[in-house]
């Protein structure tokens, strides 16, 4: 079993953290953390991970890859979503998206790169089960 509690604690320690999930490929929620926040974190990755499916959707309908990641930034915030590549089978199991959003002060390169470690790191736990 996976613990998304470990695997997300540097995610959580991250200056400007308000909240994050782990959604699999087709956008169900895997884990969620909204103690900071009084928003409901599950249906608002689930919307940003429709978003980013259509963004996808268009990055290979003009011949490039598909979409690495989506990023809002607001006045007063940022929300954004990592995706990771899973493992080389052609099954979606290990494909996650690792969604965050952070308060417009936050240390938002450093979330980005715990977010892709722990993307990666979630996906070859899926693929070891």
């Amino acid at each position: 079993m996976i613990d998304f509690n470990n695997a997300m604690k540097r995610l959580r320690a991250v200056n400007g953290y308000l909240g994050s999930a782990v959604l699999n490929y087709s956008g169900e929620t895997l884990y969620f953390d909204n103690d900071n926040t009084g928003t409901d974190i599950p249906y608002s990755a689930s919307i940003f991970n429709d978003a980013y499916r259509m963004v996808s959707e268009s990055s290979l309908d003009v011949g490039f890859a598909e979409a690495s990641s989506l990023e809002a930034k607001t006045l007063d915030g940022h929300v954004f979503l990592i995706n990771s590549k899973g493992t080389e089978s052609d099954d979606n199991f290990t494909k996650i998206n690792v969604f965050a959003i952070f308060r417009d002060d936050g240390n938002v390169a450093l979330a980005k790169m715990i977010m892709e470690k722990a993307s990666k790191a979630i996906s070859e736990e899926l693929g070891k089960m």
